[in-house]
């Protein structure tokens, strides 16, 4: 490639915080999917995700979308994404990572990506990185002045009330929160030079057990479970990243709730697949009482605990969440799996 930008080129960061910030920036949308640098030389294309992968082999309904664009020469800052009926999928998008082919083409007929792009770093010969955002941005729009699915534009707006507004109808569903940008902002790869806003969302979990720190007696994680319709017990993830007092107030509350495996709720395992987000630890689909004895510790599930998570997969927590409380005046059975559902929009609606 001869452009005045080539791989590798690491993406712009942001810094995260829970309020909008209100000195004159401009917002977008922050899509919940894979960060994708898109390069362009005339008939060849490279995308690169946020560490460098090469994506364009598991993407190719994207090439031929940016291969249709009638600038010949670019590099854009964008979002690969699935859209799914409830919202973006983030488990199907990374099922599209399949190294055989024959799969590869099957994936972009049964969930077909799109990429929504929100920074230009150059065009032709012109190195953008130095041109303020409002400029760039504006550049960006002629660009994809008659681009067409599944290439999209991301939206962007002044307005900290409709900025406010995405995040309360669309965080969880179609967006994972807002990104601040100041219109004068020059483009610093790799740095954490925007801003990003998330609401923290919580849940009321039941703890049905813990796992040991590998190198001393201590909880290292809590085990997070929610009751469906039918009265079992879902494990819906974990809470870690406790401070060492929390960890020795948390043996103390655990101790005396240690149970036999015999007659607990996950007694026959977890019941939980696998998934493109992989396993949950020891989630196999069945065990034997004491099989799973080194892994984890049942305890009776009679604790409540309040958390907060950023990301949800089919009612499963993406990352580890965050112990915030205990809720002695909650009662486990009432601490419902439909605390999770999340309301279904119509994600299109932002791209429109």
């Amino acid at each position: 490639m001869a452009l005045p930008l080539t791989p590798p080129v690491p993406p712009m960061l942001a810094r995260l915080t829970r309020e909008l910030p209100l000195d004159g920036y401009l917002y977008e949308p922050k899509w919940d999917g894979f960060r994708c640098l898109a390069f362009r030389d005339g008939g060849e294309v490279d995308l690169r995700s946020r560490n460098q992968r090469a994506l364009a082999r598991y993407f190719p309904e994207l090439v031929e979308a940016l291969l249709a664009l009638g600038e010949p020469r670019f590099v854009l800052d964008g979002e690969a994404v699935v859209a799914g009926e409830a919202g973006f999928d983030f488990p199907a998008l990374l099922a599209r990572l399949h190294p055989a082919a024959s799969r590869v083409e099957r994936l972009r007929r049964e969930t077909p990506a799109s990429l929504v792009a929100f920074d230009l770093l150059a065009v032709r010969d012109e190195d953008l990185l130095e041109t303020p955002f409002r400029e760039r941005r504006r550049r960006l729009g002629e660009l994809f002045r008659d681009a067409s699915p599944p290439l999209f534009l991301t939206p962007l707006t002044d307005d900290p009330g409709e900025a406010r507004g995405w995040l309360e109808r669309f965080q969880g569903v179609g967006i994972d929160g807002v990104v601040a940008k100041h219109p004068e902002l020059r483009y610093a790869p790799g740095r954490r030079e925007m801003i990003k806003v998330k609401h923290e969302r919580t849940a009321d979990c039941v703890v049905g057990g813990f796992r040991w720190l590998i190198d001393r007696p201590l909880p290292s994680s809590l085990l997070l479970g929610l009751y469906d319709e039918e009265g079992g017990l879902v494990h819906v993830g974990v809470a870690s990243g406790f401070a060492e007092p929390r960890r020795h107030e948390l043996l103390e509350v655990l101790r005396p709730l240690r149970a036999p495996l015999e007659g607990h709720p996950w007694e026959d395992g977890f019941l939980l697949g696998g998934s493109p987000t992989g396993r949950l630890p020891g989630a196999a689909g069945r065990w034997m009482p004491g099989e799973m004895a080194q892994d984890w510790t049942p305890v009776s599930p009679e604790l409540v605990c309040e958390v907060a998570y950023d990301q949800l997969d089919d009612h499963r927590f993406r990352h580890p969440a965050r112990f915030r409380r205990w809720r002695p005046d909650r009662d486990p059975p009432t601490c419902r799996l439909e605390q999770l559902d999340a309301p279904a929009v119509d994600v299109g609606a932002l791209l429109a």
